[in-house]
């Protein structure tokens, strides 16, 4: 990834089944792109659990991967990403 890539501010909420080990397969996506996140939120509402996970910066290409990726997890029902606004990093 150049200096220069496209970044942007992202939030992404997921809506799944509550099971044991949901947290760290929604986390999963973001690891493997050596992306870590600036908030981790987590609530359950009855059988479900809505997980926010939100980066103040990230490559803008990424956005979509790990969106798809955190739609394939077992017992995830909705995925919602939410893209901030445009940031471009320059080298100093």
């Amino acid at each position: 990834m150049s200096d220069t890539a496209p970044m942007a501010s992202a939030r992404f909420t997921v809506q799944a089944e509550a099971y044991p080990g949901l947290l760290s397969r929604v986390l999963e996506p973001f690891a493997k792109r050596d992306l870590t996140p600036d908030r981790v939120r987590s609530q359950r509402e009855g059988d479900y659990l809505r997980v926010e996970v939100a980066l103040d910066a990230m490559p803008l290409e990424m956005l979509h991967l790990v969106a798809g990726n955190l739609g394939q997890i077992i017992g995830v029902l909705k995925v919602e990403a939410m893209e901030g606004r445009h940031i471009r990093l320059v080298a100093a």
